[in-house]
């Protein structure tokens, strides 16, 4: 039967025997019978939120917050009956839907399990309450209510369901689609919410029978001729979020069969948004399903085929994305077929090499299609950018292959008077040039490059802009000549960077390329080593014309003088150690043009960012200027003289007070640190507040990560000279450990920065083991609880052991030759994480390496205390095997050091 309260603020599909439903809804009743003025109140807040009036809209946003903080209770509540009730204002309502769906979920981790913990402990007749609002909302005639609604529930099912509170809300959903009342509007919001749920829940928190039924209604969505379009977009978009959960069914022939037929059918349906909805529904399938799709191949490449020549962009760049996608797999499983891992390989059923004749010149076609401001914008996705994409994944997924297939476009392309063809031809080679064997693409590339040279002075901006973008491409694959090979010789390196220099005062989009050509050919040059000399006669036209193109005002954003600099930073990091008397020379022009980004009037907030991002850029360049020149002893002289002034531009910056900055001016610092060794002491009194406020940064924790690191820099150059600042660098560490608020990743390097510090000052640490060693044990056991099967958290947790393990290393270090024995009480934990992580097979090598380390460090510090530990947990000797056959020279050379330090302790 159909419960509803008197003002129809809730309906819910109940059984007659569902008592506990009957009493939440007369205590809705109650609740709403009181509510009168208290429900205009609401409204008139929310209606104020979003005037145009700002004092307004502050007042009520101020009052909104004091509504939630007074009875969150009541505020979630009173928002769920502001949703509900069909006689206020659309505005009102979607504004209560968006603020409750704010009070049950955040991107921050942190602040996301505050409000889930929030909505668990609240009265469980308040949620009843709240969830039947929102179910009674799907039936509103105002589709932002609806719709809202959905996102609602679906943000509640995320909590409950894992929880198994909410165990009637599928078969709630599912009965609005099968009651012969049921309006269209209730179906398409139900199935919008029953999509939302698939999105935010676990498939592991479904059954697999309502898995079934979930899937039926929404396919049954899909095809049934009395739904109009509405509900048939909200069944497919449903069904996209829904395809997680249908493993089971894509096992079974039969279901998978009829699914694929209805996506399949839906894909050519007359409406547009649809057919786009169907194909996106491929493209998932593509990815999750690869491993059954051999028998629908053929229709797939014709409704694709079909789709790329014929239908609406949109679509088209669906269809395109299957193919990308089916790449993508491809590439993975030759990936995995080409590791060292004992698993046998999944099936590759290698579609892209069967398709391949088919699907290039398809693919071709696309490159022609392209728009006439392409170039000028970053938004822009068009069908031949898509093409080009998805031909550059076909090239690395069949090699040489393509090879035959693409170069006869580009010779009948190349030379035609359409600058459409001559850029789709450029695009084309420039698009295969990774995958096929440098065997195969250097006699075209050799025989092509003075024709590219050529085109960077074609009349058609767009062709130079390709040109440009195919030349930098050519640089970055195939010019290695450490490896024995480079496109570009001492013959031809003259009229490269002649036409380089040249194309970087095109147009900027132009320009901007050239940076990107002008940096990968720098960077063929890394591998011969400090000797090479091959750029030294250009370097300071190089130089200059960089820095000219940064000083650009022709360019509408900051791309350009980004591109700028960074190239200007790869110049100069790969460039001879000859070469150090220019790049000297650049040092007191870059920080001339720091100096007098703080004399710049700032007028507004806009001109405080362009300040903000120009100081980066340029702090940027000076970390590179100071490594380079502080790699030499010959060289280091020139940062030394000028350290002083560097620090004072460095501590000026900071004042400004933009984050991006601090970041960039933090690194430099370090850098100097480094630089400038013990002599950095006198710098400290005036960096030491930035540092702390560094630290104290949770915000923006870029900034605060890096300042750690920072921290560890000091500490090398500084060694006890640091001391006298350990106790609030300690301090503030600790806080930053113990911050639920501080994103996870800078957590890590804060374990690291233990045991520089401790390294740094020795004994003296021996004040902070009771508060650091607490932590670290925490730290190790968090990563035991790890779930194996999250790649996210995996990766964290391979950081966080590193951490803790270089962390030990450094106090077991720093105490070697004085109290040892504190880390005694320690050390069968550590032997214990070790052997912990040793049993994960899906460590990092640096992991293994960081661990294999401080195994070595127990038995070189602590010695003979350790021989009853070693010798009742000899899973190191398998550990030490495993490492001693790794390809990875550092870790077989620290395992050897290792193995040589627990025989010595054994034997003694």
């Amino acid at each position: 039967m159909i419960l509803r309260t008197p003002d129809a603020f809730c309906t819910l599909m109940v059984s007659d025997s569902d008592i506990h439903v009957v009493f939440v809804l007369l205590w809705i009743n109650a609740r709403v019978s009181s509510f009168g003025t208290i429900s205009m109140v609401y409204t008139n807040i929310l209606l104020a939120a979003q005037h145009a009036d700002a004092s307004l809209r502050k007042n009520a946003e101020e009052e909104i917050q004091r509504l939630q903080e007074n009875n969150l209770a009541d505020f979630l509540f009173s928002l769920s009956i502001e949703l509900a009730q069909e006689g206020k204002p659309p505005a009102s309502r979607k504004l209560a839907g968006i603020l409750l769906k704010n009070s049950l979920d955040a991107k921050d981790a942190v602040r996301k399990a505050q409000l889930i913990e929030q909505w668990v402990g609240m009265d469980i007749n308040v949620k009843s309450g709240i969830k039947g609002a929102l179910l009674g909302t799907l039936g509103s005639s105002v589709p932002e209510a609806r719709q809202t609604a959905s996102q609602v529930i679906a943000k509640v099912a995320a909590i409950e369901i894992p929880r198994k509170e909410w165990p009637d809300l599928i078969a709630s959903l599912l009965s609005n689609m099968t009651q012969q009342t049921s309006t269209a509007p209730l179906k398409q919001a139900t199935l919008e919410a029953l999509g939302y749920v698939c999105e935010e829940v676990s498939p592991q928190d479904i059954a697999q029978d309502e898995v079934n039924s979930v899937l039926t209604a929404v396919v049954q969505g899909m095809t049934l001729s009395d739904h109009g379009a509405e509900v048939r977009l909200a069944a497919t978009r449903a069904l996209y979020n829904a395809l997680d959960f249908a493993h089971s069914n894509f096992e079974n022939e039969m279901e998978r069969n009829y699914i694929m037929k209805v996506v399949c059918e839906t894909a050519i349906s007359k409406e547009t948004e649809i057919r786009q909805a169907a194909y996106e529904c491929l493209v998932s399938i593509s990815s999750t399903y690869y491993v059954v799709l051999e028998p629908y191949m053929q229709t797939l490449f014709e409704l694709t085929a079909k789709a790329v020549k014929e239908d609406e962009e949109p679509v088209a760049l669906q269809a395109i994305e299957f193919w990308s996608s089916i790449c993508d797999e491809e590439i993975e499983l030759q990936d995995y077929a080409g590791s060292d891992s004992g698993d046998s390989a999944p099936p590759h059923s290698q579609f892209i090499k069967k398709a391949l004749s088919s699907l290039v010149p398809m693919l071709l076609e696309t490159l022609l299609k392209q728009e006439e401001d392409q170039d000028q914008d970053d938004e822009i996705w068009n069908l031949s950018m898509a093409g080009g994409t998805c031909l550059g994944l076909v090239a690395r997924t069949v090699g040489d292959d393509i090879v035959s297939l693409v170069m006869p476009f580009v010779e009948a392309n190349i030379m035609k008077p359409d600058w459409r063809s001559r850029e789709a031809a450029t695009y084309a080679f420039g698009s295969i040039l990774e995958g096929p064997s440098v065997e195969k693409l250097s006699p075209l590339v050799n025989a092509g490059l003075e024709f590219l040279l050529n085109a960077m002075k074609d009349k058609n901006s767009h062709v130079k802009d390709t040109t440009a973008w195919t030349l930098s491409r050519i640089f970055e694959v195939l010019h290695t000549p450490g490896n024995g090979f480079s496109v570009v010789s001492p013959a031809n390196l003259p009229r490269v960077l002649g036409v380089l220099l040249e194309g970087i005062n095109d147009a900027p989009n132009v320009a901007e390329k050239v940076c990107g050509a002008i940096y990968f050919l720098a960077q063929g040059y890394e591998d011969l080593g400090s000797s090479s000399s091959h750029l030294s006669p250009y370097l300071p036209n190089m130089i200059a014309a960089l820095l000219t193109t940064a000083d650009r005002i022709d360019s509408g954003d900051l791309r350009l003088r980004t591109s700028a600099y960074e190239t200007l930073n790869e110049v100069v990091r790969c460039a001879n150690v000859s070469d150090s008397q220019i790049i000297a020379q650049l040092l007191p022009v870059i920080m001339s043009k720091l100096n007098q980004t703080l004399e710049l009037q700032i007028l507004s907030s806009d001109d405080r960012v362009k300040q903000g991002d120009l100081q980066a850029l340029l702090c940027g360049v000076l970390q590179v200027i100071i490594q380079k020149l502080s790699a030499s002893d010959d060289t280091r002289s020139i940062i030394l003289m000028a350290a002083d002034q560097m620090m004072i531009l460095f501590l000026k910056v900071f004042a400004c007070r933009s984050s991006t900055v601090h970041e960039e001016a933090m690194l430099a610092i370090g850098a100097l640190a480094y630089a400038t060794g013990a002599d950095f002491e006198k710098y400290m009194p005036d960096f030491y507040k930035y540092l702390e406020m560094g630290l104290q940064n949770f915000e923006e924790y870029q900034v605060c990560s890096i300042s750690v690191g920072v921290v560890g820099d000091i500490c090398r150059a500084l060694d006890e000279k640091v001391l006298s600042y350990c106790d609030g660098i300690m301090s503030h560490l600790l806080k930053d450990l113990s911050n639920g608020m501080l994103h996870r990743s800078v957590k890590p390097p804060i374990f690291s920065c233990f045991g520089d510090i401790a390294l740094a000052i020795g004994v003296h640490f021996e004040k902070y083991l009771p508060y650091a060693m607490p932590m670290m044990q925490g730290a190790s056991e968090v990563c035991a609880q790890m779930d194996p099967e999250d790649e996210e958290m995996m990766d964290y947790g391979n950081q966080l052991r590193r951490g803790i393990f270089e962390a030990y290393s450094g106090i077991l270090q720093g105490f070697k030759n004085s109290k040892a024995d504190l880390m005694l009480p320690f050390a069968a934990h550590l032997l214990q994480f070790i052997e912990v992580v040793f049993a994960d097979k899906q460590r990092d090598e640096s992991v293994s390496k960081a661990a294999v380390a401080v195994m070595g460090d127990l038995a070189d510090t602590l010695g003979p205390n350790m021989k009853i530990l070693f010798k009742d947990r000899n899973f190191y000797v398998e550990f030490l095997n495993e490492c001693l056959v790794s390809d990875d020279d550092q870790l077989k050379e620290t395992a050897t050091w290792t193995q040589v330090m627990i025989g010595r302790l054994l034997v003694s």
